[in-house]
């Protein structure tokens, strides 16, 4: 039964209690931003760059138009470029479910096609974000009607005290290694002095690795499935070197105001400080660029449009991806993204 096609009935069938709960947690966010005076805005997937982030792949296509001949464009990775130059638009708070496009992702987490739900707030900090993140998931969990956030046997109860945990204190509590030591230059991490801090543990770079590469492969191991088991986790004050879009921490320059939301020891939602200065902004697009090429041998190209935007004045302000088809997925009870889509990319 299980190589029936999608559309069977008795197929379908077994997802259907899913999919009615992504209706009502659709209709609780929309009315959670309402009530809290955010514009909903649509922006268009086609983009000149479909975001700077090395590991991400993108769908790329040609914007053939009479009397410009063919273009590439790109369909977006996230509406984030789109939805800032809102920002200085003049538009103070905004949200957008939108749908958006990675290659190379699938799997129980993962779709090539997916349901981002993005919000901004000009004026605000990384923290009024988490105090969002706090209140909709217990409006989300509510809308469900269940008890908890449930997944791969974990569950986590939003309606408590959440955890608070910096990057640094999630290393140094879960792996004993000092974080910030092995970046004495913190625009360039030590990859040397990451691995001899690894090495208790058995855990040591691959060949062609870099810091990041490390950082991930500590994470993944020892951090990242305790998060959010029990109470939404929030982590916060990332290294600066790991947040190309985020503004560097007043008083600490070594970090970042980015900040992840994990729930049953899944990654939900990924939010910054936002980075303001296009010329700062592109130093680090610029190094980004560097990075992809080394890696997968290609670049996208950077959107000059964006940049001119910050320049034009872009507001103070903070912004939040989150994964709209993984929280459905923890507050049904499935167990896969595929159960909480309508129908799958094939």
């Amino acid at each position: 039964m299980s190589d029936a096609p999608w559309w069977r009935p008795e197929r379908f069938a077994r997802k259907r209690a899913f999919l009615e709960t992504r209706g009502r947690v659709l209709a609780a966010i929309r009315r959670f931003f309402a009530e809290r005076g955010f514009v909903e805005v649509e922006t268009p997937a086609l983009q000149v760059s479909p975001g700077m982030e090395p590991h991400l792949q993108a769908f790329a296509t040609e914007l053939s138009e009479p009397g410009a001949g063919k273009r590439r464009r790109y369909l977006h990775t996230s509406p984030e470029f789109a939805m800032k130059k809102l920002l200085v638009a003049g538009v103070p708070r905004l949200f957008q479910l939108a749908r958006c496009f990675r290659d190379g992702e699938r799997s129980r987490t993962h779709h090539p096609e997916f349901t981002m739900l993005e919000w901004y707030r000009a004026g605000a900090s990384y923290r009024e974000l988490m105090a969002d993140c706090e209140a909709l998931l217990r409006a989300v969990l509510a809308a469900a009607a269940r008890e908890r956030f449930a997944w791969q046997g974990n569950e986590a109860d939003p309606r408590g005290s959440w955890t608070y945990l910096s990057v640094a204190e999630a290393f140094q509590r879960c792996c004993g290694i000092d974080l910030l030591a092995t970046a004495p230059d913190p625009a360039s991490p030590s990859l040397a002095l990451l691995a001899a801090a690894a090495a208790p543990l058995g855990i040591a770079p691959h060949p062609g690795d870099g810091w990041e590469d490390l950082f991930f492969r500590l994470f993944l191991e020892r951090i990242e499935p305790m998060l959010g088991v029990g109470a939404p986790a929030i982590l916060y004050d990332y290294p600066v070197s790991m947040a190309a879009l985020a503004r560097a921490k007043p008083g600490d320059p070594r970090l970042a105001e980015r900040f992840e939301l994990y729930v049953c020891g899944l990654e939900l939602a990924n939010a910054f400080g936002e980075l303001t200065d296009a010329a700062a902004q592109r130093r680090r697009f610029l190094a980004d660029q560097e990075k992809k090429r080394r890696r997968y041998g290609e670049t996208y190209p950077i959107d000059e449009d964006f940049l001119a935007a910050l320049a034009a004045g872009m507001p103070e302000s903070a912004g939040i991806a989150l994964g709209l088809d993984r929280l459905v997925m923890l507050a049904s009870g499935a167990e896969t993204i595929d159960e909480v889509l309508w129908a799958p990319v094939q």
